[in-house]
This record gives structure tokens, sequence and C-alpha cells, in this order.
């Protein structure tokens, strides 16, 4: 059998069942590379990397290895998506589970960011242990609704999956 060499952490927690810890000088490096909040948005670095604001209990999840939240093409479409609902960057919270600092696991999402509205932007539910949950279709629970959608880069190549979103997600915000 050959060897598995891998960082990655989302392929760390579906092949192991242990509790993985950072060495300590991995953490500091970790937080010293990750972008300085300014005065309009909030850095939490002791549990989650995130941009924005988690205190309006609007909370995007997504998943981008490449980047430290957004393609360039899919953040300009971000902007512009919240912006017509009269959100912006700074008002709504972002994390990016491809961070290798931030826990992929719901429970501590939602404890952390307190969110009343959560979505999934190219994110599996199944990968955070949810139900199932049909592309452009919400689920409520008890705390937080989570819609579902797909990832602007998927939008990007198909038209009618962003007119799909487009309608979903003006009712999910605007509910």
């Amino acid at each position: 059998m050959s060897q598995l060499i891998t960082n990655n952490p989302i392929a760390l927690q579906a092949l192991l069942s242990e509790t993985l810890f950072v060495p300590k000088e991995t953490e500091t490096r970790l937080a010293s590379q990750a972008p300085v909040a300014d005065d309009t948005s909030a850095m939490e670095t002791e549990e989650f990397i995130y941009q924005g604001d988690k205190s309006t209990g609007i909370l995007f999840i997504l998943r981008y290895p490449d980047f430290p939240y957004f393609s360039p093409q899919a953040e300009e479409a971000f902007v512009k998506t919240i912006g017509a609902l009269q959100l912006t960057k700074e008002n709504v919270a972002v994390v990016n589970l491809a961070n290798p600092h931030n826990p992929n696991d719901f429970k501590r999402i939602m404890q952390f960011f307190q969110p009343t509205k959560i979505t999934l932007l190219g994110v599996e539910p199944i990968s955070l242990k949810l139900p199932e949950i049909a592309h452009n279709s919400y689920m409520k629970g008890r705390v937080a609704t989570v819609f579902h959608t797909f990832s602007f880069e998927e939008m990007f190549a198909d038209v009618q999956k962003k007119r799909l979103f487009w309608n979903e997600f003006k009712t999910f915000i605007g509910s």
C-alpha cells in the first residue's frame, strides 16, 4: 500500500476520526497570513477566520481552497448580489471552510456565529452533517434557516442556475 500524503483539512477529516490539533507555530503563522480586519469588519482568530460582521445573523459558508474567500470574479458577483438586497461585505459574515484554521463543524459554526440565515455557496449540506437540502431551497431549523445553492463558478457556467439562485435568494433574505 502506498503512503497517502495530504494537508487538505477536508480530506483529513474524512479519513480520520481522531481530533487533530495544529501546532502553535503553525496556528500563529496562519493567523498572521489572514487579512487584517479594518474598523468595519470583525475578525476572530481564536476559533474562526472570517470576513465581515457576524452580529447581523447573516452567514455565507463557502469552500474555496485557492482563495482566502472568493475568486476575484466570484467576489465581484457576491458584492453585486448582496448589494442588490441592501447588504455589503461589511455587514454579513463570510467563512471559508477550506481555510485549515476553520473547523468544519456545524455545531461550532452555530455557536460562534449565532446566525439566523445561512447560505451554503457550493458547500454540500452533508459535508457539515446536515440533512440533504436540494439546490436553491432551504431548511428551517430551530435557530437558523439554511439555504443551499451553487458556487458562483457553477452559476457563471450555467445562466439557468444563476436565475434559479437569484429568485430563491431574494425570497430567503427577504423573509
